[in-house]
Parts: structure tokens; sequence; C-alpha cells
């Protein structure tokens, strides 16, 4: 890939916009979990150390137009908690003459936190004017948002026409990291959670370089159901049954490791009575929320030896303790692997290893889902075409060692 680097880039004193991911999951409009926001401080560091003024833009949410509710404004107390000597100045609108003017009047070494961008309809449509609205506001652009790269959006693909764009060393890591698992070191395994098989080409892409595919998570329903298998009320998804049943029509199907047995209850429920059942004994009346010990045991005899391992997708519903066993128990086993590369991707499962303590002990956990997946399936990400595609525009205008 041929990038710009922050490294040898001339940022210092410039007006840099900055794409990061702050889509963090609130509650009670309470962050419940800062780690998105964490990953891109050292970026906003390394660039105020440079003089420069950080504009910072992101999405929140899926608003529905304007909406107080999707307000980036709740995210300026986490921002000044990490950076408490800082000035950050929230802006009303992500776009326009007034906002241009307060960040130019603004001083060098200031953060200005722009409105949702996701408040205009065009930020998704990579609509070409939206984006050079938003690259009129600056004279650089830094993708520090590793989670919205496989995402064709204005403020990720569009915007780097009009700017010279750079990755941040959030994005810079990620690559870095997420490599070792495209040409993984055998024996390699893949762990596959979650509830949607929307993974088809992630899928197809492990039978060919992954000794072995573990499936947990709601996922295992689809394949059991493939299969001919009932599984009472567990959650099923039509596609993912479809998707499900032409893998293991596959030759390499063989690689597939299904559950042996499940927690189960007879309702939905924090509290509900749970039962341990093999995987071909699920009641009607019953829904599969965890995998069983038997599951664990056989999981653990696949991962053992394994030297390059990659999760992706929670393996039961971890948000209960009843029925977070598995995704527990699996996270703390990857930490005892030593010789292992052990990455982990998607959302849910670095909410999941954040909950447990556990993210420390993997070699890395991605800050993207979807965009970790498309990357690791050997997939170009639309972020980065788009940072090659200005490396090539503005390379001759500068001077880069």
């Amino acid at each position: 890939m041929n990038l710009f680097s922050l490294a040898n880039f001339p940022v210092d004193g410039k007006t840099i916009l900055v794409r990061v991911d702050f889509n963090v999951p609130i509650k009670a409009k309470k962050i419940t979990d800062n780690a998105k926001i964490k990953a891109t401080i050292p970026t906003i560091k390394y660039l105020l150390q440079k003089n420069c003024k950080v504009v910072l833009a992101t999405h929140l949410g899926r608003p529905n137009g304007f909406s107080a509710e999707f307000s980036t404004k709740i995210l300026l107390k986490e921002l000044q908690k990490l950076l408490p000597k800082r000035k950050i100045v929230t802006l009303p609108d992500c776009i326009g003459k007034e906002i241009k003017e307060t960040i130019q009047k603004g001083k060098a070494q200031t953060i200005f936190l722009l409105e949702n961008l996701r408040f205009y309809k065009e930020e998704e449509q990579n609509d070409i004017f939206f984006a050079h609205s938003l690259a009129n506001l600056a004279e650089v652009y830094v993708n520090d948002a590793f989670g919205v790269s496989h995402r064709k959006h204005a403020s990720v693909d569009a915007v780097a026409a009009f700017l010279p764009a750079i990755p941040g060393l959030l994005l810079e890591k990620e690559l870095q990291e997420l490599s070792k698992g495209l040409f993984p070191e055998k024996p390699a395994v893949l762990i596959l959670g979650g509830a949607k098989l929307n993974k088809v080409a992630l899928v197809e892409q492990a039978l060919r370089k992954f000794d072995y595919l573990l499936i947990g998570g709601a996922l295992a329903f689809s394949f059991l159901k493939a299969k001919g298998i009932s599984v009472g009320l567990s959650k099923i998804d039509p596609d993912s049954i479809v998707a499900a049943a032409k893998i293991l029509r596959k030759p390499e199907a063989y690689k597939i490791i299904l559950p042996l047995d499940f927690v189960a209850a007879e309702s939905f429920s924090p509290k509900a009575k749970t039962e341990i059942v093999k995987y071909n004994q699920i009641k009607p009346n019953q829904v599969g929320l965890d995998l069983g010990p038997e599951t664990i045991s056989l999981f653990k005899k696949y991962l053992q030896s394994a030297k390059t391992i990659i999760w992706n997708g929670p393996l039961g519903y971890f948000e209960w303790s009843k029925f977070a066993a598995s995704t527990k128990e699996i996270g703390r086993f990857l930490g005892q692997l030593p010789e292992a590369i052990t990455l982990a991707g998607g959302g849910e499962t670095a909410e999941a290893l954040t909950k447990f303590h556990l993210h420390h002990t993997l070699t890395h956990v991605s800050t993207g889902g979807g965009a970790a997946v498309e990357y690791l399936s050997g997939e170009k990400l639309p972020a980065i075409a788009a940072l090659e595609r200005s490396y090539k525009k503005f390379k001759g205008m500068y001077s880069t060692k």
C-alpha cells in the first residue's frame, strides 16, 4: 500500500480534520464503554504536539435527521476526562461557513468536536458536495476510524479526494495487527459467533486458509437447522440458514466444528431455569443461549495447538452472567496461549472481552467489527482505497522523507 504516514507528513501548525469512530454504547445518557475514544487519543495527542488544530468528526447512532438524543455533545465529558488539560470546543453543526470561521478563529492546539455526521443523509450517500464541505474545514485529513473504514461514506471515502489523506496511528496499528491474520501461521483457527452469517466471504476465505472453524453463538443454530436438526425457539436467521447450507456442501466443510451441547432455557430471561442439552435434543419450547461444557472442552482442544486464532462474535448471550460462561472461558483460555497470535474483532466481542477484563491478554482486539471481517476476508476497504488515491493525487505537492 502506498500511503502517506503521520510520521513523515508535514502536519505542523495545520488544521487537521480527523475522522474518528466515537460511536460508543450509551445507556441512560451515559457512555458505558469508552474504548473507541481511548483508542484514538494517541493520534489526537500527536497532532496537538505538532501545534495543530484538531477537528474531530464522528457519527453517533442511527439518527433520522437532527436529534438532541444523538448529539455528539454527550461525548464531551468523556473526551475531556481523557484530555484534561486540553481545550475542547463543541460545535453546533459539522459543515458550514460559521463552523469554518469558528475553527479559523480558534487557537492552535484546540480540539473542535463537530456535530453528528449522520444528521446529514449525504454522509451515508457518500455525497461529493457534503464531502467537499467537510474538507473545506481543514488543510489535511486523517482517518483514525478503522471501525467505519468498510463504509463508503462521505467522511471516509469521498473526502479524501479534496485533501491529502493520512491514516491515523490507530488505523495504522489495526492494519499492521490484522495483517497477521491474512496469511496465518498454521495451525490456524477461526472462532465465529454472533447471530448472522453476514460473513460468507470470511467463511469461504477461512475454509481455504484456516485449519478449523469453530462455530458458536446463535450462528450455530443456522448451521444445525441447515443440517435438518431441530433448534427449538433458538434464534435463527433465514438468510444465514441458506448461506450455511451452501457452505456445508463445500469439500472443505469438514473443517467446520459445531457445538455438541448448549445451555438452554424455556424463556429469554436472566432468571430463567436452565438445562444442559445435547445439540440434537433441544426441546420445541427451549432456546439455546450459551455453549455447554462439552463444547467448551472441544473448542479448547482445537485451540490448544493453534498458532493463529481469530475470534469474531460472542459465543453466548454474554450480557447475562448465566449465559456468559463460554465467551468468558474461551476468552480466558486464549490469553493463556503464549505461542499463539490471538486477534479479536467485532464490537460485541470487544465489549465482552472488556467486560471480563480479558482484552489485554490477547495479541490484538480490533475496534472494528465489519471492517475487521472485510479486511480479513481479503477485501480492499473503501477507506484504504481512498487513502491510496489521495497519496497518488497529492504526493507531488509534499516532500515526504
